[in-house]
């Protein structure tokens, strides 16, 4: 089968769905096709967190004003489409037991607010403090933003209860919340096809180039797409479809779980913000358990520090018991493979790291609710910032790295990759995304000093 299209769109994950939609909708672009050898959003889409932020470290303030403008977005068309996918800002609750990391907690903070993505507000317990507002379970608009530094243990306890009273201090990040992904996919998929993009399931096997630029694709049931602009999407497959062109991209893949589980004695309160523990810890284990980690080299693991991170959010409304558990303890880079492989002991490690912030959790140790685990992959740069933008041949173009941030970041990167297709102005934080930004000798230094990534 021969056709001809003026835009291909190769991966059909948020990222794909959300340039589709930029495409059709939002610029009037016709005659664009989507391909993808899986169902819509149904690959690494399908099993993300559904978590959003503003709250992003530099350097520079190119994250958060992407971010920013992502959320702005969500907002516009969560108020058009009545909010079918559900958008809140309940925000995130970063905890630590750890007196000593105040200070650099606090300048964390102060960082980030002066990058653009809020005002930050400091409750110490004195006679002067801001109000502190609590969490509002629903609802995304008219909330508050920036973030609310609580350096009072009373005022902590007091709003949160069911966290651990070794806990210190937190950071209830304000413009940040969850959202359900699917729903978010679909309505834009819905609204590009509406605007006639089309959608074929079919995988994409090669590409032709002709005097330095793309002629054509190739499809696995034969069918020859000629094009002169190819868009890039394509998540975990992203060195592949990339090395098809001839392109070597530097990014690479590292495995991520989540699990599931039924919180019958409600441990986590069904109106809580999104929790992490920010202190790394050791598990604990009893006598018996700890010899038999002992007895098995290859466990032993199990008994060093784990990194922090740790956390969880309730899922569902308030009929749910449904709580989302995860913990990035192992990061390596490894190869995607489908089915994604699962790991048995995930949940019990994730239950014991959540029981240091919730002890209410311990009560589970002896009778672990039914797991379900799921995951997917993170695609990311070595900086964890995502490549967005135009590739070193003509009419090729590239959305993707959007690693653990790529439903809150899906459409604010889908607008500036359309900004980069159409040749439209470009917003200031666009170079910060770009591929040639491993040219300069600059951000090359830089990368040599980058710190904390903030990803989670």
């Amino acid at each position: 089968m021969e056709l001809s299209k003026d835009f291909v769109i190769c991966g059909a994950g948020i990222a794909g769905v959300s340039a589709a939609y930029f495409l059709s909708m939002r610029n009037g672009v016709k005659n664009v096709l989507l391909i993808d050898e899986n169902p819509p959003l149904s690959l690494t889409s399908n099993h993300s967190t559904e978590c959003y932020r503003n709250w992003w470290p530099g350097p520079g303030n190119a994250m958060v004003a992407l971010m920013n403008r992502s959320v702005d977005l969500m907002e516009e068309l969560a108020l058009e489409s009545h909010n079918v996918f559900h958008l809140n800002r309940r925000g995130y609750l970063y905890l630590t037991a750890d007196s000593e990391k105040i200070p650099q907690m606090e300048k964390n903070a102060s960082q980030i607010s002066q990058l653009g993505a809020g005002v930050l507000r400091i409750h110490k317990g004195v006679y002067d403090d801001p109000n502190y507002v609590p969490v509002q379970s629903d609802g995304y608009s008219n909330l508050l933003t920036g973030a609310d530094l609580i350096l009072n243990p009373d005022l902590l306890h007091r709003w949160f209860p069911y966290v651990s009273d070794q806990a210190k201090a937190a950071l209830h990040v304000r413009r940040a919340g969850w959202l359900s992904a699917q729903q978010l996919g679909m309505y834009l998929l819905e609204q590009a096809r509406l605007h006639g993009v089309e959608y074929n399931q079919n995988r994409m096997i090669n590409v032709t180039t002709r005097r330095g630029r793309v002629h054509s694709v190739m499809l696995e049931d034969g069918t020859h797409i000629s094009t002169k602009n190819l868009i890039l999407a394509a998540g975990p497959f992203l060195t592949q479809a990339s090395e098809m062109a001839g392109i070597e991209l530097p990014v690479y893949s590292e495995r991520h779980l989540k699990v599931a589980i039924n919180d019958h004695l409600a441990v986590v309160d069904r109106d809580a913000p999104m929790l992490i523990w920010t202190d790394p810890q050791m598990l604990n284990w009893d006598d018996e358990e700890r010899e038999y980690l002992l007895a098995e080299e290859s466990e032993h693991w199990l008994l060093d520090e784990l990194p922090a991170g740790v956390h969880t959010r309730p899922e569902g409304g308030k009929d749910s018991q449904i709580i989302l558990m995860l913990w990035e303890y192992m990061n390596e880079p490894v190869v995607p493979v489908f089915p994604v492989p699962l790991d048995e002991r995930y949940p019990e490690i994730v239950l014991r790291g959540l029981a240091r912030m919730l002890p209410g959790m311990r009560s589970y140790f002896t009778r672990l609710p039914r797991p379900t685990i799921d995951g997917g992959y993170y695609i990311k740069t070595r900086e964890n910032r995502p490549l967005i933008g135009r590739l070193p041949l003509e009419g090729l173009f590239l959305i993707g790295a959007l690693s653990g941030f790529g439903i809150m970041a899906a459409c604010g990167a889908g607008e500036l990759l359309v900004a980069h297709v159409l040749k439209k102005p470009l917003p200031a934080y666009a170079s910060a995304f770009k591929l040639e930004r491993y040219q300069d000798p600059v951000y090359q230094r830089l990368l040599d000093q980058w710190g904390e990534s903030g990803q989670l």
